[in-house]
């Protein structure tokens, strides 16, 4: 019984000849697209969707019609110009460098003052800080881009009439100077008066030599400055009568 058992042959598995051999298709009715998630089968590169559901036509990413990675990139980098075109001067006035004792060492620090201007009268500052010079002369110009103060000048060289300001311990006298005079100041001050465009200012300190409060006095002092047809229109005079009566004073000075 034994030997009749092992005598038996195996069933073969092949099917009869004249069957159709032909595997069978993916439930989505695209060959080779269905093997799981995102499946590559054999049949030219199915989609990534379930199934073999063949919207892309073309394998991997970027391939369909959405326009995959380096497609159309909306996001426009930096490097417009936020002042409509407009040069402006930039001044670095100063930087400071601070540390920080950490457990590894010692982190460093910087902070940048900055004045801008176009030469026609306009004019801010600002200060950034920021690990790295670059980074904070960035900010700081950024800062007084965002800050900018009209300044009325005589003849388009200098100042109308003198002027005092004040911040903190910082003191500051500006006076009008005759053609040809030039900028007679020092460090901060000058970079303030050659960024807003006079060159003829006469200018001294008087209190702290620190940059930060010398530089907003100094713009402290250029908000005061008027120009003659607001003092006449405030005063109800004409513009003409005013001028009259400024010449008839120095005048008599001299």
């Amino acid at each position: 019984m034994a030997d009749e058992n092992n005598n038996e042959q195996p069933i073969s598995a092949e099917a009869p000849q004249g069957a159709d051999t032909a595997p069978v298709s993916a439930p989505g009715g695209y060959q080779g697209g269905g093997q799981g998630r995102g499946g590559r089968g054999p049949g030219g590169g199915g989609g990534r969707g379930r199934g073999g559901d063949n919207r892309g036509g073309g394998g991997g990413r970027g391939g369909n019609d959405r326009g995959g990675r380096g497609g159309n990139d909306r996001r426009g980098g930096r490097g417009g110009d936020d002042d409509g075109g407009e040069e402006l001067i930039e001044k670095l006035v100063h930087i400071n460098r601070v540390s920080k004792t950490v457990k590894g060492g010692k982190r460093f620090g910087f902070a940048a003052l900055v004045v801008v201007g176009d030469g026609k009268g306009r004019s801010g500052f600002g200060h950034g800080k920021a690990r790295e010079v670059p980074e904070a002369i960035r900010k700081a110009t950024e800062a007084a881009k965002r800050d900018l103060i009209f300044v009325p000048l005589r003849d388009g060289r200098t100042l109308h009439h003198d002027v005092h300001g004040r911040h903190g311990a910082g003191k500051v006298i500006l006076r009008t100077a005759e053609a040809g005079t030039g900028i007679i100041a020092g460090g901060p001050m000058r970079a303030v008066f050659e960024a807003v465009g006079m060159h003829d200012v006469v200018a001294k300190s008087l209190g702290s030599s620190n940059p930060y409060n010398m530089i907003r006095a100094t713009f402290d002092a250029l908000k005061g400055q008027m120009h003659p047809k607001d003092v006449a229109a405030r005063r109800g005079l004409k513009y003409s009568t005013l001028q009259a009566r400024r010449r008839d004073l120095v005048g008599a000075e001299d």
